[in-house]
């Protein structure tokens, strides 16, 4: 992702807002994009402010809440499929993809096989 463009640059955009020129003719002059004249003409004046928003950050897991739940199925039933488990989540409220579910697993090295003869 691209670092947002400095604060001198969104001020002086700001400034020319509020001098009453037009956002194309600001956007022109300073080589941005109408929507960022906007958006920062928006956000000074909703908050006083032309600071950038906080970018990036941790996305926390959805079943982490839900550990002791799973664990519990999977040692309750072995024969458990990923489907199967995402269907008895979903009965309790906690709607996710499968994916969502095997990815959860394999973070937190819970591994079960519906075949025990396999290694």
């Amino acid at each position: 992702m691209v670092r947002p463009l400095s604060n001198d640059l969104r001020e002086r955009v700001v400034a020319a807002v509020l001098a009453g020129e037009t956002s194309r003719s600001i956007a022109a002059r300073f080589g941005v994009a109408v929507s960022s004249v906007v958006k920062w003409s928006q956000r000074h004046r909703i908050t006083g402010s032309v600071a950038p928003g906080k970018m990036g950050g941790h996305r926390k897991w959805v079943l982490e809440p839900h550990r002791a739940f799973i664990v519990e199925r999977i040692n309750q039933t072995p024969q458990l499929t990923l489907h199967r488990l995402k269907d008895e989540l979903a009965a309790c409220g906690i709607v996710v993809s499968h994916d969502a579910i095997w990815r959860f697993l394999r973070r937190e090295g819970l591994r079960f096989k519906k075949n025990d003869v396999r290694p």
